[in-house]
């Protein structure tokens, strides 16, 4: 059941009130008497803890991380991902100083 705002317009009383969403809308002040009381507009009375919920969370058979926004950090590797890189690394021959390229010479110096 939601919790409504009411205010009396005439003496200025205030108070919350659990009702059904089917029950007739307060108008009686309950301190003054006067037919001035009224709902108010507030902000929602829950608040969402926690890590969050967002639509990925429950996509049935795509296990595929979101896409990285930019600016956001990369997702943590799994144990299976660094399985499958430290085979990857297993099966590669280790390289030799013929394997990797000699370093770029530096541009000619301009003459002045």
């Amino acid at each position: 059941m939601p919790i409504y705002a009411y205010r009396c317009a005439s003496c200025g009383h205030a108070q919350d009130v659990l009702q059904k969403l089917s029950d007739p809308t307060l108008t009686v002040c309950p301190a003054c008497g006067a037919e001035a009381y009224a709902k108010q507009v507030t902000a929602a009375g829950f608040q969402l803890k926690g890590s969050g919920w967002y639509v990925t969370d429950f996509r049935g058979g795509n296990n595929a991380p979101a896409p990285k926004k930019e600016g956001e950090a990369a997702p943590a590797a799994t144990p299976a991902a660094d399985k499958s890189a430290e085979k990857a690394a297993a099966d590669k021959p280790a390289s030799t100083a013929s394997d990797t390229p000699a370093p770029a010479a530096p541009p000619p110096a301009a003459a002045s």
